[in-house]
């Protein structure tokens, strides 16, 4: 490959990456035909974008960040796939699923709300909650109380009523 090619590839790498938050590098060479597709398949869904990338191109995209990636270094070797998402968790939760029926997909690493995660942390990134479902949880946190002051006040207003209804029924007998 031409070294002009290599810089185009390199910026096009680059220029994805910069429209996603979350990258994992996962190794997908061992899977046959069918179950890439079905793999591509499901991260189309789950808006998930699916790269194979060489790694000496990958590196040096990733090194036009300000962010140091030097940590992902010993997980690039061999086949290396990329997988780009804007929700943390939504491609460790494809891949601990997918896990399930195919061993060949193999997870390396991941850069996910700013911190490096390495193979054996799947599972912890798969219970790390988006920032939708923390913003959720806070919201609910929030209209809880609100919630039991407005039933107690509409709780109260009923038996207060039903006093005065029973004792205006005594005063009218």
């Amino acid at each position: 490959m031409r070294k002009e090619d290599k810089i185009i590839i390199v910026k096009q790498i680059s220029d994805t990456l910069k429209e996603y938050s979350h990258i994992y590098l996962t190794e997908t060479t061992l899977l046959n035909a069918e179950k890439t597709s079905n793999l591509r398949r499901e991260c189309f869904k789950n808006d998930i974008k699916l790269m194979v990338v060489k790694n000496t191109l990958l590196k040096k995209a990733l090194e036009s960040f300000e962010t140091d990636f030097s940590a992902f270094n010993d997980s690039l070797k061999g086949s290396t796939t990329l997988m780009l998402s804007n929700v943390g968790n939504a491609p460790a939760k494809l891949i601990k699923a997918f896990k399930k029926d195919n061993d060949q997909l193999g997870f390396k690493a991941a850069y996910v709300e700013e911190c490096f995660y390495n193979a054996d942390q799947l599972d912890t990134l798969v219970a790390i909650k988006s920032k939708s479902e923390l913003i959720a949880d806070v919201i609910a946190l929030l209209q809880s109380p609100v919630k039991n002051v407005v039933s107690a006040l509409q709780s109260g207003g009923n038996t207060i009523h039903g006093v005065l209804e029973t004792l205006s029924k005594r005063e009218n007998n």
